[in-house]
């Protein structure tokens, strides 16, 4: 059984959450829960991107500026960044001032419009890959799976930068594409609940 820790409210959470109220705030309220939002969508991709090879802590306790750097994560706005725009978030220190991930995302930007054109949005495109119940192994037990190497090998032949196997993994954790709460959180049945009362959008 995956690791648990007690909170303050006396209810079995995961243990990563522990660390900080923000934390449990996040685990509690976002992660592992359905999105069917573009733009949540392309935030998240953009966060776990930038996640990489730094702790999620980092990442979340900058997400409001990386928000306000990155125009609210509206593709279509920062697809039209250019060098101005790097030069600017380089120098942004509520932000990770990492070149390769900034202007990953504005290519990411750029090819995330293709794909609404293509696919209809980004939601139909993601969930396109949700794999079946039997697909997924225990919870916690993996940081890649077969199903987020074929969506990291398809986004990367459509372009799209910092889109590893285990970026695309920790992705489809924060989606709600898969529930990995820990067995026993309290939130895990929630997760199962959501994702029950929800309808992925098709493909144009």
């Amino acid at each position: 059984m995956a690791q648990l820790f007690t909170g303050p409210d006396g209810q079995s959470r995961c243990a990563w959450c522990a660390s900080d109220p923000e934390y449990i705030r996040y685990h509690d309220e976002e992660w592992g829960y359905p999105v069917s939002d573009d733009i949540r969508l392309f935030e998240k991709i953009c966060l776990e991107g930038f996640q990489s090879g730094l702790s999620w802590w980092t990442i979340l306790r900058k997400r409001e500026g990386f928000r306000a750097a990155f125009a609210g994560f509206d593709f279509h706005k920062v697809a039209q960044f250019g060098e101005a725009d790097v030069t600017r978030l380089l120098a942004d220190a509520g932000i990770v001032r990492h070149r390769g991930k900034i202007n990953a995302t504005i290519n990411n930007a750029a090819r995330a419009v293709e794909m609404v054109a293509d696919e209809g949005s980004l939601a139909a495109y993601f969930w396109s890959f949700e794999p079946k119940p039997d697909e997924h192994g225990a919870p916690q037990t993996a940081s890649i799976s077969e199903t987020s190497k074929r969506l990291s090998k398809d986004l990367k032949k459509r372009g799209w930068k910092f889109v590893g196997p285990t970026t695309c993994f920790a992705f489809m954790q924060a989606m709600g594409m898969i529930n990995d709460h820990a067995t026993g959180c309290v939130h895990r049945e929630i997760a199962d609940q959501k994702r029950a009362a929800f309808t992925p959008p098709s493909q144009g």
